[in-house]
C-alpha cells in the first residue's frame, strides 16, 4: 500500500481518538449553515494491475507504478478563473444539519501519470496488431516504452463524491476557532485518460469510468466569523472497470488501487 495512504489511516484514527477525548468549545452552533471551499491537493496512489482488452489484444500488466503530477506554482494559474481548474484541486460545498454533522458534495481533481519506461510483469496475448509486441506472454517481463503504452488520468483522475461528516470545535485562542473533522465519502469516477496502445490512435476523452469510496480528517481553523483555513488528510479506494483507452468502444482497460491526498483548502461559511 502506497506509504501516503498508511499515513492517511494512521493521522484518521490518531485525530479521531483525539475529537472523542477533548472537550467541545461552547460555540453559536453550525445548524443550518453553509460552506463551501476551494484548495489544491498531492496525491499519491497504490501500485495496481491493468487489464487492457480488445477485439485483437487482451493482457494485464502487474504491479505498475503511477504517480501524481504538481502544477509548478504560478498566481495566474492557480488564481485565474479561466486556468484555476487546471491544478490539482478540491471543491466542496456543504450543509450543516446539525451542529456537529454535514452532508456535502465535493470534486477531488487528482492526475495519475504511469511512470513511462518501468519495467512490469505481463500476462496474456496480443495479436494482429502489427507491432513487435505481437505473442503470448505468461508473466514475462515487458518494458513499458511510449510505442507500446502512455498512460494517465491528467484531466484527470476526477472523484465526484457525497460525503457524510462530522465537525467538533475543540478550542479558540485570539478569536481563531480551531476544529475536527472526519467523514466518510463515497462517488464516481469520471476520469478524462489520455492513452496511446501500440499502433492506435491517441485517444482523450471523458467517460465514467467507476466508483471510489473514501475515509478523511481534518483541521480547521475559522476567523473573522466567515472564512476558514482547513487542512485534510484523505484515504480511499477507487475501482473503474470501464476505462476508454482508444476510439473503439470495443477497447478498454480496468485497474483499481488505494489513493491518499493530502490537502489545503480555503473557505467560507454562512447561516441561511
Amino acid at each position: 500500500m502506497n506509504i501516503l495512504f498508511s499515513i492517511t489511516v494512521l493521522l484518521f484514527t490518531t485525530f479521531s481518538l483525539f475529537a472523542q477525548e477533548e472537550p467541545e468549545v461552547e460555540s453559536e452552533g453550525n445548524k443550518g449553515k453553509i460552506y463551501f471551499y476551494w484548495g489544491w491537493n498531492r496525491g499519491g496512489f497504490s501500485n495496481s494491475d491493468i487489464t487492457f482488452s480488445g477485439s485483437d489484444y487482451n493482457f494485464t500488466l502487474k504491479e505498475v507504478v503511477a504517480n501524481d503530477r504538481p502544477t509548478s506554482f504560478d498566481a495566474k494559474t492557480y488564481f485565474a478563473p479561466g486556468s484555476a481548474t487546471i491544478p490539482q484541486y478540491n471543491f466542496r460545498i456543504g450543509y450543516f444539519i446539525t451542529d456537529n454533522y454535514n452532508i456535502s458534495f465535493g470534486i477531488d481533481h487528482m492526475k495519475y501519470i504511469m511512470k513511462q519506461d518501468q519495467t512490469v510483469k505481463i500476462d496474456g496475448e496480443i495479436n494482429n496488431s502489427g507491432t513487435i509486441y505481437d505473442g503470448t506472454y505468461s508473466n514475462d517481463d515487458i518494458q513499458l516504452t511510449e510505442d507500446f503504452l502512455q498512460f494517465e488520468h491528467t484531466d484527470g483522475l476526477n472523484y465526484a463524491n457525497i460525503a457524510f461528516r462530522r465537525f467538533d470545535e475543540i478550542y479558540e485562542i485570539f478569536k481563531i476557532k480551531i476544529s475536527l473533522t472526519e467523514g466518510l465519502g463515497v462517488g464516481i469516477l469520471y476520469p478524462r485518460t489520455n492513452t496511446t496502445l501500440l499502433n492506435k490512435e491517441r485517444y482523450d476523452e471523458f467517460h465514467l469510468a467507476g466508483y471510489g469510496i473514501d475515509a478523511v480528517v481534518g483541521v480547521n481553523f475559522s476567523f473573522l466569523k466567515y472564512f476558514f483555513v482547513q487542512s485534510e488528510l484523505k484515504g480511499g479506494y477507487i475501482n473503474m472497470p470501464d476505462i476508454r483507452t482508444t476510439n473503439s468502444e470495443s477497447d478498454k482497460a480496468s485497474q483499481d488501487f488505494f489513493f491518499s491526498q493530502i490537502m489545503v483548502v480555503f473557505g467560507a461559511s454562512i447561516s441561511i
